[in-house]
């Protein structure tokens, strides 16, 4: 008689080892899922409204509007933070530059320290999940695979007893077995194939923010805006304008 195959039979001759792994990928499966569609849309919004956002505070007629502006047009709130750091630390230094621990250090040091520690803040928001994605990425193959050889030893004891063992046997759990391979794999693509995409799109939005901490680092310590053909002094993640 024919020996009943499917994922209800491999699930019913599964020992508890092997239903922890097929639990255990559907668990990161659903996570990862959600990690992808959560920065999916972050940098779907980022692409989206970024540039909206700059080109509303570049156009507003004062700083407080410009940060007004920004604000309502920065739904990621990326751009929005940096401008109200640089803003706040400009006006820090101009009400307390003559005390404190700050006291001799120039308004571009302070500006661009707080602009740098912001583009650190907002880096490490961006690129937050994704190193969730690479572990699953390379790890789920190896749980599907260890499911696989932990199913087939379990098919292999059961037929240990038998007087005769034929391919039909011996076929339908192994076949059965091989499904948590496949199901680590189902796993981990989308997860790699994400991360790819993600870090992407990470790389250009920190490129912009670079770019705009530039720029507002030249505004607010010289009340001008860079201008192309400036030199540039790299001071870590924020560039300050010096003209040449």
């Amino acid at each position: 008689m024919r020996m009943e195959t499917g994922l209800a039979h491999f699930w019913a001759q599964g020992d508890w080892l092997t239903h922890a792994v097929a639990i255990l990928l559907a668990l990161l499966s659903v996570a990862s899922w959600y990690v992808i569609a959560v920065k999916a849309y972050g940098v779907w919004q980022a692409k989206r409204c970024h540039a909206r956002a700059l080109a509303s505070f570049w156009g507003a007629p004062s700083l407080p509007a410009a940060i007004e502006a920004i604000g309502c047009e920065d739904r990621s709130g990326i751009l929005a933070s940096l401008a109200i750091a640089g803003a706040n630390a400009a006006e820090l230094h101009r009400l307390h530059a003559d005390r404190g621990i700050g006291a001799g250090v120039s308004v571009s040091e302070f500006v661009t320290r707080a602009l740098r520690s912001q583009i650190v803040e907002a880096q490490a928001s961006i690129e937050s999940g994704l190193t969730f994605l690479a572990s699953v990425g390379s790890t789920a193959p190896f749980i599907g695979l260890f499911g696989t050889v932990w199913g087939i030893y379990h098919a292999l004891v059961g037929l240990s007893g038998a007087t005769q063992v034929v391919l039909d046997k011996v076929a339908g759990p192994v076949g059965e077995a091989l499904i948590m391979t496949a199901a680590g794999l189902f796993v981990a693509i989308p997860a790699v194939l994400a991360y790819n995409a993600c870090a992407r799109g990470n790389r250009l939005t920190l490129a912009r923010l670079d770019g705009f901490a530039h720029d507002l680092h030249a505004y607010l310590t010289t009340g001008l805006r860079g201008r192309p053909g400036d030199k540039l002094v790299d001071l870590g993640a924020v560039r300050v304008s010096r003209s040449g």
